[in-house]
């Protein structure tokens, strides 16, 4: 009888530890295949029972999106005011799915993140809806505005991008074409999935940010880089130092010579370093990248944060001069062809890092998150990503780049009263209809407050198709609506 008690026993402790284990195995491990399943419609009604928290810029000023209590089955629904200008920041929330700001903050949004622990519990025991936290994120709406109306002016796709090159706050993010986040925030899973397959399946991309999500071939922004190196690698070379400036440069292993652009003759033979960046010439820079060889131009590069995806709120593709090649391939890259690609993001921290004295900056694009109650939770700390560049050898590129904007390429960026400091770029992209269109800078350049990316994806046709006629005045319109709106 014993024995049999005992066997007993023993089969309802193994059955009770195969029961804890499924328990545990189906919270633990399936829980989120469970809750994101699409058949599953508590999980769907749940979604939209969150009071979910605000998304503003302006220190809270401008809201860009919000909840709006309907009272009906799908109590909370998501509203963008400005979905368009803002979409590849704020992303979307979606019925089973989110983007942007709505999936980077989602915790704090939904209130589901420890630190509104006490929160949820006050909402659990006063039976009041779920309430998440708001978002304050860094960028300056008058800016923005103006950027978003300046590139859809131009009729064509790109990005803009500007930040605090002395934080890292990013004040300006935009890209084009661009969707309404509107279309897929509805609690319809039905409506929602037509939507976004056919923004999905459109040809010009809408659903890209390509402020940070594609690369594209820099152009002359790049010889900025190159310069970098140039001086680093020699202190006492400087904006008034001889450089060989031919006509065309002959390639080693090749019977194919690197021209200036137009085949322009770019001063003669021999021009100051100064120069060679205010008209971009193109055969001094290709001959600095082959003098200096792979190892200091990557070294330099990586300074600058190429090399590894730049860390940041959103996702972003990685920036890369790309691999070891004949001298040749080097002598291209060191202008920004062959298979040098950046993301715009990237080529701001150029610019910024410049501006900054050597020093570039992480940017962010969350200024602060606020409770319900009003308290702040998090707050944005300004931390540094790398020291691109000596002081000396920043003030020296800064210095050619204010004469860029006086005298070289880039006189359109010129804002009265104002010193701007930047460099133009042109760049080939294979069958792209034309070449993209490029502008960095910053201003003021004595003590800069704003840095800037302007990107034009197949900028224009014909003799307009340069950084200095297509995205240098845009780059303007930018700087001066951030400075304005100090």
């Amino acid at each position: 009888m014993n024995g049999t008690l005992k066997r007993a026993a023993i089969a309802c402790l193994v059955m009770f530890g195969l029961l804890m284990a499924n328990v545990n195995y189906l919270g633990a491990v399936k829980a989120d295949d469970y809750r994101n399943d699409s058949r599953n419609k508590r999980a769907f009604f749940a979604r939209y029972s969150v009071d979910r928290g605000w998304i503003t810029a302006d220190d809270g000023k401008t809201t860009l999106a919000k909840t709006v209590d309907t009272k009906s089955e799908f109590r909370f629904e998501r509203e963008y005011p400005d979905g368009k200008m803002y979409a590849h920041v704020l992303g979307f929330f979606a019925p089973e799915s989110s983007r942007g700001i709505e999936a980077a903050a989602g915790k704090y949004l939904d209130g589901s993140h420890p630190d509104l622990l006490v929160r949820r519990a006050i909402d659990f025991i006063s039976n009041e809806p779920p309430k998440g936290a708001s978002v304050d994120l860094t960028l300056v709406s008058r800016a923005q505005k103006v950027a978003y109306d300046q590139l859809r002016a131009s009729g064509k796709r790109g990005a803009i991008v500007a930040m605090n090159p002395k934080t890292g706050a990013v004040q300006v993010m935009v890209s084009l074409p661009t969707y309404d986040p509107n279309t897929l925030a509805l609690p319809n899973k039905g409506k929602v999935a037509d939507a976004y397959n056919k923004l999905d399946a459109d040809e010009q991309h809408p659903l890209l940010n390509r402020a940070t999500e594609r690369t594209y071939p820099p152009g002359s922004t790049f010889k900025v880089v190159t310069a970098a190196e140039f001086l680093e690698d020699d202190p006492s070379r400087g904006p008034e130092t001889m450089v060989a400036a031919p006509q065309v440069l002959d390639l080693p292993q090749t019977t194919v010579g690197l021209p200036n652009y137009g085949g322009a003759a770019c001063g003669g033979g021999q021009v100051t370093l100064r120069y060679a960046l205010e008209r971009s010439c193109n055969t001094p820079f290709a001959k600095f990248g082959m003098e200096l060889g792979w190892d200091k131009m990557r070294e330099q590069a990586a300074k600058f944060g190429m090399g590894e995806p730049v860390p940041f709120t959103l996702p972003v593709a990685k920036s890369d001069i790309g691999p070891e090649e004949e001298l040749a391939a080097l002598a291209q890259l060191s202008i920004g062809q062959r298979n040098n690609q950046m993301t715009p993001l990237q080529m701001l921290l150029v610019a910024a890092g410049i501006a900054n004295g050597g020093t570039v900056m992480k940017p962010y694009l969350i200024n602060k998150v606020v409770g319900p109650d009003g308290g702040v939770l998090d707050e944005a700390s300004p931390d540094e990503l790398s020291e691109a560049v000596s002081a000396d050898v920043a003030d020296k590129l800064k210095q050619m780049m204010v004469s860029v904007v006086q005298a070289g390429t880039a006189t359109s960026a010129q804002i009265p009263g104002v010193s701007v400091a930047g460099k133009t770029g042109t760049a080939e992209a294979g069958d792209a209809p034309a070449p993209h269109a490029w502008f960095i800078g910053f201003a003021p350049a004595d003590d800069p407050e704003v840095a800037v990316c302007v990107f034009i994806e197949s900028g224009s046709a014909g003799n307009e198709a340069t950084g200095g006629h297509t995205a240098a005045p845009i780059a303007r319109e930018v700087l001066q609506a951030v400075l304005q709106s100090k």
